[in-house]
């Protein structure tokens, strides 16, 4: 079992930033590749950003390319997610998730966070 709880949602004006953090603890290792996803009201969950353990392999989805970064720190079992530029079309529960390999996380998750809302207002 993985346990997953973000921190760091709040309220920003459009333009501004903020930095979610996911705290890991459990059987870390044997889910390696997190990820954030993100729920708009009346929306489904969508995928925004996954990282191997390494951390070589990042993947984004388009709408915040060049907008967000993901990172992580093994050392403290935390993966974050800065995100710089936000639009109210940001606005969500912004969710972290965690997976044996990047095709699992990109299917079905089996952990996830209990969410962090993230408002941009305009």
């Amino acid at each position: 079992q993985v346990q997953l709880v973000e921190s760091g949602g709040g309220l920003v004006q459009a333009g501004g930033s903020l930095r979610l953090s996911c705290a890991a603890s459990g059987r870390t290792d044997s889910s390696p590749v997190m990820g954030w996803f993100r729920q708009a009201p009346g929306k489904e969950r969508e995928f925004v950003a996954s990282i191997t353990w390494s951390g070589i392999s990042r993947d984004y989805a388009d709408s915040v390319k060049g907008r967000f970064t993901i990172s992580r720190d093994n050392s403290k079992n935390t993966v974050y997610l800065q995100m710089n530029s936000l639009k109210p079309e940001d606005t969500a529960v912004y969710y972290c998730a965690a997976a044996r390999s990047i095709s699992v996380l990109g299917r079905l998750p089996p952990y996830w966070g209990q969410g962090t809302q993230v408002t941009v207002s305009s």
